[in-house]
């Protein structure tokens, strides 16, 4: 049976947005968004009925966020993200039968360029005692990751921030995992000689963005901090990325770990 439910069918006013999409009090306005825009589209994958409906009920309350599916399980995520658009995963890392780790990249896989940005951005919902799990879900593709008891604010600013695509998101959060997970990522492997060989073809201005990107920083700041202007900085972001073969910054900073440009 196909746990997955559709806002356009839910009709229970637990999943589905409020008409008037009034931000819920003590929760962050819309960030970003002007009149007109669509909203963010957000799928939730879980297996706890409750945390579904939570986050459900929360992202709803934002007028430039809406749910647009809600699954149990990694299969019926997966199905449900071939037959709709969504622009950001809430990816639950265990599960029965299929995990986050194995439907996201699944769900990556028609969207595995560094340049692809139709496909959505994965955050996993994730806790510090799960080294394995972390380091898998950052190989498969995850852009980001989110504690499962953070808070609202975090929660809902790591969806607009993964969005946006110009910042790694929740940086505290991703850069103390990195950190935990570090030796494993520095272990002799094909794939980091690659990334090494990767990186020694980034020029001396590309190595030096590369740098900050993995600090955290966002296309402001890093125009800010070299005197270049937003868009010269997002030229840069792009080649480093195509030479990485990086599909956003998360998987650059995972390598810019890989390769030694950043230690704990």
């Amino acid at each position: 049976m196909d746990n997955t439910t559709s806002v356009e069918d839910a009709r229970t006013g637990r999943s589905a947005a409020p008409a008037s999409r009034r931000a819920t009090p003590g929760y962050p306005e819309s960030s970003g968004t002007t009149a007109g825009h669509a909203p963010i589209r957000v799928a939730i994958v879980d297996d706890q009925h409750l945390v579904r409906s939570g986050f459900a009920m929360l992202i709803n309350s934002q007028p430039d966020l809406e749910v647009v599916s809600e699954s149990a399980n990694g299969a019926d995520a997966v199905r449900a993200l071939a037959a709709m658009r969504a622009d950001v995963v809430m990816m639950d890392v265990r599960m029965p039968g299929m995990d986050g780790i194995e439907a996201t990249r699944r769900i990556l896989a028609g969207h595995g360029s560094a340049t692809d940005s139709d496909g959505p951005r994965i955050v996993v919902l994730t806790t510090f005692d799960l080294d394995e799990y972390a380091l898998a879900a950052i190989h498969a593709g995850a852009s980001g990751f989110l504690l499962k008891d953070a808070p609202p604010e975090e929660l809902l600013d790591a969806i607009r921030t993964v969005h946006r695509g110009d910042a790694v998101i929740a940086p505290s959060t991703t850069r103390r995992l990195l950190d935990h997970v570090a030796p494993l990522l520095r272990e002799p492997s094909p794939t980091q000689s690659a990334h090494a060989d990767a990186v020694g073809r980034l020029t001396a201005r590309e190595r030096e963005v590369f740098g900050l990107i993995a600090q955290g920083l966002s296309n402001p700041e890093i125009a800010a901090g070299l005197f270049l202007s937003e868009a010269t900085v997002k030229t840069h972001v792009g080649h480093i990325l195509a030479k990485l073969e990086a599909r956003d910054r998360v998987q650059a900073v995972v390598i810019a770990y890989e390769t030694g440009i950043v230690r704990p």
